[in-house]
């Protein structure tokens, strides 16, 4: 039965059993710190969502597109957006448009209107919810956490505690099924929307209404009403036209500034309001379970991805489990689709990418950001351009078949060999080298484009290097290359031994660039430089000029240093045929001749250099063994 204090205050624990007091008091501690520790600026904001209808608000996740929207819409609120000064005492209602609608259906951007109503309209009220679990509001646990002077016309009394459930919360719920309407329809803003949604969750704790779990729960509920709605057949016409809808409106100009513009803040906001921090109280080693369905709510995101890859996205970026109230056996509560549109974090099977860019939006050009590791190999096919910037350790291999891959992070490419192949390009965008864990392959038909922003080499391959297909070299603006400049290193050559076709783009003025293979690396030699000078060295031969005596020669001090040295012996100036080491043994054929050696400095950038030294104008040389057997026997 339900019980109240001598002060007429609810007591929560008497209607219902208390089965972890670790996580409620983690959930009602933390929903207090967040709802005293409010600014008047949150208070303000967190007033204006509760009392807005939740369509409204979710619009903000639009950003520089949102006043657009609402004017192509007639999108309306009476509900101004600073609180009046009687709002702690008049409760105020919103009461839309001048058709009393929050926007209108028939109209600019009516689709992705009518898209918001029917998700909205999906059983999707959390009412039954609340008055099954019957989970008091935050403040009827404690005192440490005040609700919104402003909202106090709309609490509830302790007299009516037990119909006014907080979980799971419902502002929170309608603004997430708001959102995931906009993001299938402007998947453009995919990430924005998404947070702007967890702002108009985290809003309701600020305001001291709803607690961290409340407004867990709504989040979860919602994406799982969402994704009902969207794989309705019966939605699938509302769904091409709200995609429609969404492409013309994000063709529009963009006017305004943009609250969601920073993404790494986004993300941090985002992935904090998917647990709040509450307590790992669970099994922590449990996998992933992707819910049926839940494929469709990236569909607009990832359009060139199969349903089933959908589902591997969403498996590979999932939240670890443990944590109380995500560990739900559909799987609904550990989707992060913050995370998920942003790709695969792990490739555990091989991926085929095919992306035609002919069908436009991220179809044409995308980019995975996650850090992607795993035993698979991707393959990207299709004509479109796929960007990978994380930090990959996948071990499977990279092979670009078709369209563009491009790397633009130094490890991008995983852990393994990389391939082109005929109308596939390998693109370095890359501030850092991109290195190839493995070998590099590029076939006749393939294209490897690589960018000169510094004096590191853009490519650095661990294995072979095979070069059958063309490259595309590109000096950044304002960057002059040496004249002889490594632009690209590997351990070996395959059987690919230079470049089908070779272009190079932005060569500053006096520089003639030509493509040389050569130890161990790929070289932009300027061809129009003056090559520089040796300061050159003495040589000297040690040893005794007798047949049989080894003579070695010291090429002597040149400069700069490190110089590569090649020799000539030679006989009367005559080249020794053969005899070209450091070092060489007389025979009874230098009797009575000069015995010499030229010795010859290299180095990439500078004139070859030689010098010449001789042994001696008459070598005394030891004569042969026949002859001195016939002169001891006279």
């Amino acid at each position: 039965m339900p019980e109240w204090d001598e002060a007429g205050k609810f007591l929560p624990e008497s209607v219902g059993t208390v089965i972890n007091r670790e996580v409620l008091d983690a959930n009602i501690a933390t929903s207090a710190t967040i709802a005293a520790g409010r600014t008047a600026e949150q208070g303000n904001e967190s007033w204006v969502i509760d009392r807005r209808n939740q369509n409204y608000s979710a619009v903000n996740g639009l950003g520089p597109w949102a006043a657009e929207f609402r004017a192509g819409t007639n999108t309306g609120t009476t509900i101004p957006s600073d609180a009046p000064a009687d709002a702690t005492m008049v409760r105020y209602d919103d009461g839309g448009n001048a058709n009393g609608r929050w926007a209108d259906e028939d109209s600019e951007y009516g689709a992705m209107v009518a898209l918001v109503d029917k998700i909205r309209a999906s059983s999707a009220s959390t009412n039954p919810s609340k008055a099954y679990f019957s989970y008091a509001r935050p403040f009827r646990w404690s005192d440490d956490g005040p609700v919104l002077p402003e909202l106090l016309p709309v609490k509830k009394a302790d007299t009516e505690a037990l119909s006014d459930g907080g979980f799971p919360s419902g502002h929170t719920n309608a603004g997430w099924l708001a959102s995931y309407a906009l993001a299938y329809s402007a998947p453009e803003r995919y990430q924005e929307i998404l947070t702007n949604a967890s702002e108009i969750g985290n809003s309701r704790i600020v305001a001291g209404m709803h607690s961290a779990m409340d407004v867990v729960g709504g989040r979860i509920m919602s994406t799982a009403v969402a994704a009902a709605a969207l794989n309705q057949p019966e939605n699938e016409q509302l769904l091409s036209d709200a995609r429609d809808a969404g492409r013309a409106l994000m063709a529009t100009p963009a006017s305004g500034d943009d609250r969601w513009a920073d993404r790494a803040d986004n993300e941090e906001l985002y992935v904090e309001r998917l647990t709040y921090g509450l307590p790992r109280v669970g099994d922590t080693t449990l996998p992933v379970v992707v819910p049926k369905g839940a494929e469709a709510l990236l569909a607009s995101r990832l359009p060139y991805l199969t349903d089933e890859q959908r589902r591997w996205v969403l498996q590979s970026t999932g939240l670890e489990s443990g944590y109380a109230l995500l560990d739900d056996a559909e799987g609904w509560g550990r989707l992060n689709l913050y995370a998920a549109a942003d790709g695969y974090s792990a490739f555990d099977v091989d991926v085929t990418v095919g992306m035609d860019a002919a069908q436009g939006g991220f179809s044409a050009q995308d980019a995975w950001r996650n850090d992607i590791d795993g035993v698979g190999a991707l393959t990207k096919d299709g004509t479109g351009v796929l960007t990978l910037t994380g930090d990959n350790s996948y071990s499977g291999g990279t092979t670009v078949a078709g369209g563009q891959l491009v790397a633009a992070s130094a490890t991008a490419l995983g852990a393994g060999s990389v391939a082109t192949r005929v109308g596939g390009a390998l693109i370095d965008a890359s501030d850092a080298t991109v290195t190839v864990a493995g070998d590099l392959t590029l076939a006749a038909g393939g294209t490897l484009a690589l960018t000169i922003d510094d004096v590191n080499p853009a490519l650095a391959v661990a294995g072979a290097g095979s070069f059958d297909g063309a490259l595309e070299v590109t000096i950044a603006d304002g960057v002059v290359p040496a004249d002889d400049a490594v632009i690209a290193t590997f351990a070996g050559l395959g059987a690919g031994e230079g470049f089908s076709k070779v272009t190079v783009n932005g060569a500053p003025d006096g520089y003639d660039p030509v493509i040389e293979i050569r130890d161990s690396a790929v070289h932009l030699v300027n061809d129009a430089a003056e090559p520089e000078q040796f300061v050159p060295g003495q040589p000297s031969v040690s040893g005794a000029a007798v047949a049989g005596t080894v003579l070695t020669v010291d090429p002597g001090a040149w400069s700069p240093e490190p110089v590569e040295f090649s020799y000539l012996w030679n006989r009367d100036g005559e080249v020794i045929e053969g005899a070209t080491l450091a070092n060489y043994t007389p025979n009874y054929l230098d009797v009575g001749h000069a015995i010499g050696v030229t010795v010859t400095a290299h180095k990439a950038g500078f004139a070859s250099a030689s010098a010449t030294v001789t042994v001696r104008r008459h070598c005394c040389c030891r004569r042969q063994p026949e002859q001195e057997h016939r002169d001891r026997g006279r």
